[in-house]
């Protein structure tokens, strides 16, 4: 007898990509309908289910491409990166990678980095909530170990760099866009925080200073490290004027200070 995780394998191979020999050895009874019907209605509604799925998390590629060749594509990229999660929640955040080398969708080229912001703003959603900065507990930091603190981000906060104008892209596509909706696609690119707060999910325009601060405490550098990975990006960046900033929104939530070496006596 079979065991149950090669019934599942042969399952999605025959259900997902039509393999005739998985089909023949799942052994279906056929009725009225051979086996490759009844297999279709299961691959018909997993698709869809997908579709559906995909299309509310991101329904700004989904316009920008046509409901039709979105269906298309989120059908080719299930085959391509199977699901490997129990959350359709927790589903889909390499499809920018995905759409990177497809070839239908070569002559959008910023298209894969609308999908990371649209995959950002969904995760945001979802993520878990945090206290803001014990700010007590940082003033008690001794000032010769300030340029030890490692600073932790909410959990939902998010970088999104691109050499495209995506956040542009992203307003002028939603279903109730204000104000002018021709995109310059020839205007310079944006670096965007994707951040929830009390106020809902918001995305913040960053300089490159900034972005390169939060993109260097979100990799674990030390205040140190990254004001001076910033002050390299954006010669001017005042460090304090935007570590106030972050606080004051909760992008940064939380502080450790790298405990001292143990000395020998």
């Amino acid at each position: 007898m079979r065991s149950l995780p090669e019934l599942q394998r042969d399952f999605v191979a025959a259900a997902l990509f039509g393999d005739r020999a998985a089909l023949h050895a799942l052994g279906v009874v056929s009725g009225r309908l051979d086996a490759a019907a009844r297999i279709a209605i299961y691959r018909n509604n997993v698709l869809g289910n997908y579709r559906k799925a995909l299309g509310a998390t991101y329904p700004v590629v989904r316009r920008l491409v046509g409901t039709p060749s979105f269906n298309t594509l989120v059908d080719a990229f299930v085959r391509a990166y199977p699901s490997r999660h129990g959350d359709v929640n927790r589903y889909g955040g390499e499809l920018s990678r995905f759409l990177a080398a497809y070839a239908p969708a070569r002559e959008l080229a910023y298209l894969p980095d609308v999908a990371r912001l649209e995959w950002a703003i969904d995760q945001a959603n979802i993520a878990a909530d945090a206290a803001p900065l014990d700010l007590e507990a940082l003033a008690r930091v001794p000032d010769e170990a300030r340029g030890e603190l490692r600073f932790g981000l909410h959990p939902s906060a998010a970088l999104v760099a691109s050499r495209h104008p995506i956040f542009r892209i992203w307003q002028v596509n939603q279903p109730e866009p204000h104000g002018d909706e021709a995109v310059d696609l020839t205007a310079d690119g944006d670096r965007l925080l994707v951040l929830r707060s009390t106020q809902g999910t918001t995305i913040e325009r960053l300089g490159r200073g900034e972005h390169a601060l939060l993109a260097a405490l979100g990799c674990g550098a030390n205040l140190s490290d990254a004001a001076d990975i910033a002050a390299a990006a954006e010669p001017a960046f005042d460090l304090a004027h935007h570590l106030k900033h972050h606080v004051a929104a909760q992008t940064i939530v939380s502080f450790r200070v790298r405990a001292p070496a143990n000395r020998g006596i």
